[in-house]
């Protein structure tokens, strides 16, 4: 299953990426756009936040991703239901 992380540092500060792939210091991230799945980005572990809150459904969601549309299906998913939930 695609786990979300959210960016703590650097120049994509902020920004919501999928968990592709993970070693002993590093993750590596992609968001359907300008990180593919078959060209994610190194990020220093230390420098993630990984996002564990998801409701049943959202669940689902995270372990059909098979290609990059997928991928930016789930994360516009995601930010609707933050985006949701802070009014």
């Amino acid at each position: 299953m695609v786990k979300l992380a959210k960016s703590l540092a650097g120049h994509d500060k902020d920004h919501v990426y999928a968990v592709i792939n993970e070693d002993e210091n590093n993750v590596y991230l992609a968001d359907g756009k300008s990180r593919t799945l078959d060209r994610p980005k190194r990020k220093n572990r230390r420098h993630v936040q990984l996002i564990f809150h998801f409701s049943e459904e959202y669940t689902q969601l995270l372990g059909s991703v098979g290609s990059d549309s997928d991928l930016v299906h789930v994360l516009r998913v995601y930010h609707s239901a933050v985006s949701g939930s802070e009014q």
